[in-house]
């Protein structure tokens, strides 16, 4: 069982043993990556960070899980990213264990994460707790994962482009919610029952308008997913997301 939070790009996961609170694409460091390409931005690694850790308090989880891409870097995170990762890390174990799984700019997360006790990654192929299978979704996740009541997934950053009757035009992120389509992964034996596709925790980081006809980054999308339904941050249901 998966419920967003109302209002914001994250989710608290019943998994059965424990609470977890389900955060997709951080993307750490973002704002490093930006000025390398000539935008001129300060940093938000504070505001992210209070952010998540006001999250932990409100919801009272026993975990956080980090549904990959917590870095931003591809390879190893060095400079200024390193820095948000090691304070990000410090203060959200000195409250609940976090469990990362690892995403396409996680490649080297781990030269960070290694000096934590209550940090756990796994690889691309996802982990699976109780009823809920998490996956960052870049890759083809393992049976196990697949096989639980609820897949949660990410990467896609989804969002939706709104137009109002005078032709203004305003960009949302959205939870994406649907059924798993076993057509969708034919080398699997079993598939679970619900998949939900996360928002970017990280607001800067843009993302797959999936009512413009843009291409799905993961491998199993779209075609994993059936009966898609979008849903923006405030819980208000858009309908299916091909036609919002």
């Amino acid at each position: 069982m998966l419920e967003p939070v109302p209002g914001e790009p994250a989710a608290v996961a019943d998994c059965g043993p424990e609470r977890a609170l389900v955060v997709a694409d951080y993307h750490a460091g973002l704002e490093v990556g930006l000025r390398a390409e000539g935008v001129e931005i300060r940093s938000h690694a504070d505001e992210r960070r209070e952010s998540l850790l006001g999250l932990v308090t409100e919801t009272g989880v026993d975990r956080v899980v980090f549904l990959g891409d917590l870095a931003n870097a591809i390879g190893e995170p060095t400079g200024e990213e390193r820095v948000e990762l090691r304070d990000l890390l410090d203060v959200v174990t000195d409250r609940v264990p976090v469990t990362v799984t690892k995403g396409n700019h996680d490649g080297g997360v781990e030269s960070v994460t290694d000096g934590f006790e209550d940090v756990a990654v796994v690889d691309g192929e996802g982990a699976r707790v109780g009823d809920v299978g998490f996956c960052h979704g870049h890759t083809w996740p393992a049976e196990t994962v697949l096989s639980a009541p609820t897949v949660c997934t990410a990467h896609e950053h989804p969002l939706v482009a709104l137009e109002d009757e005078v032709g203004g035009r305003r960009t949302e992120r959205v939870w994406l919610r649907g059924r798993l389509d076993p057509e969708g992964f034919p080398e699997y034996d079993h598939v679970g029952d619900r998949l939900v596709v996360c928002p970017a925790f990280n607001d800067l980081s843009g993302g797959t308008f999936v009512n413009e006809g843009d291409d799905f980054l993961s491998p199993f999308l779209p075609d994993g997913l059936a009966d898609g339904q979008a849903y923006l941050l405030d819980g208000t249901r858009l309908g299916p997301y091909r036609t919002v």
